[in-house]
């Protein structure tokens, strides 16, 4: 009589799994996530509460959506700073479109962030065609967006909006708030483009080294094109759930928001020279944002001091990110 004996499961020690963890760009964020969280919690009496926890996920959900798109550019060697303008121009036009033409919330919502993905495709031609520094190409279109958003409402609020149309901005899915369930569809879809895709792997090869993967047969200008469009839709994305937000079209809205993008982005451990960085790590550095403008005014500091803070941290990001790269 013989006996079979099942192979051996073999788990991987946890010394190694730890070692992995700590590879990752996003693990010294992390780091930094739980330990300002510590901080605060110890400083306030409610920042644990889960109506401000839930309150810090859902204000940081805006800014970490249109992180996502600058992720990618950042990925690549680029920028945009046009992303700010985009969501003023998107949020207003579908705002518009509904309370003006009387277009359907679908249609409005498409024909936005269609008009987002259209701002993305002339940035990445302009950087990718045209050889155009992506600094000052994205400079320029902040400036067309939001000059069209003010032109277009005259410089006022669209008021009137449907009130379904509230629902991308304040409505619940499964107990959980609308924006923060499009934050996290928008970061899975993004993961899988990242991580899972050949389209991932060229955008870090490009950062890594433009000309040797130019070289090795990639169209790298297609895949600027596409990163630049990404860009432009998740920053339309983000103003029309803006835009729902406070149910208004505000042409003045997103001042700033390029700049908190790109704070998420290195902060999150995404190098600024491209090729290197994780997007669940520019998830950690949006909530890493949202923690410190929640838990500094429960503190009470002045929100002059808080710039100066904010600036210092994402200083502090990008030596952190440099020291580990060397």
């Amino acid at each position: 009589m013989t006996t079979s004996t099942l192979p051996a499961v073999t788990t991987p020690p946890r010394s190694s799994l730890f070692a992995a963890v700590r590879k990752s760009s996003a693990f010294l964020p992390l780091v930094g996530l739980i330990g300002i969280s510590v901080f605060m919690a110890l400083a306030t009496d409610n920042f644990l509460s889960v109506a401000n926890l839930q309150n810090i996920v859902l204000q940081s959900s805006i800014n970490a959506i249109i992180a996502v798109g600058m992720t990618a550019a950042i990925l690549t060697g680029g920028i945009d700073l046009s992303v700010g303008a985009v969501v003023a121009l998107s949020g207003t036009l579908c705002a518009g479109l509904m309370v003006h033409y009387g277009l359907g919330i679908p249609a409005a919502v498409f024909l936005g962030i269609v008009v987002g993905i259209v701002f993305g495709l002339f940035n990445g031609y302009c950087v990718a065609y045209l050889r155009m520094p992506p600094i000052i190409v994205t400079l320029a279109t902040m400036g067309i967006a939001r000059g069209i958003a003010l032109i277009y409402t005259g410089g006022y609020p669209v008021d009137g909006l449907p009130d379904a149309f509230a629902f991308l901005g304040g409505g619940v899915v499964a107990g959980i708030k609308t924006p923060i369930v499009i934050m996290l569809i928008t970061y899975l879809g993004a993961y899988v483009l990242l991580n899972l895709a050949p389209f991932g792997r060229y955008v870090y090869a490009i950062g890594g080294n433009e000309e040797a993967t130019r070289l090795s047969g990639v169209s790298v200008a297609r895949y600027k094109l596409l990163v630049n469009a990404l860009s432009g839709l998740t920053a339309a994305v983000a103003g029309i759930v803006q835009a729902a937000r406070v149910t208004s079209g505000q042409p003045g809205v997103g001042v700033g928001f390029e700049l908190d993008a790109i704070a998420a982005v290195v902060m999150g451990g995404t190098s600024i020279a491209g090729g290197r960085g994780a997007i669940i790590g520019t998830l950690v550095g949006a909530l890493l944002l949202g923690v410190l403008n929640n838990g500094l005014n429960m503190i009470g500091v002045s929100p002059y001091m808080q710039l100066i803070i904010k600036g210092g941290i994402v200083l502090l990001a990008i030596f952190i990110s440099r020291e580990s790269k060397r």
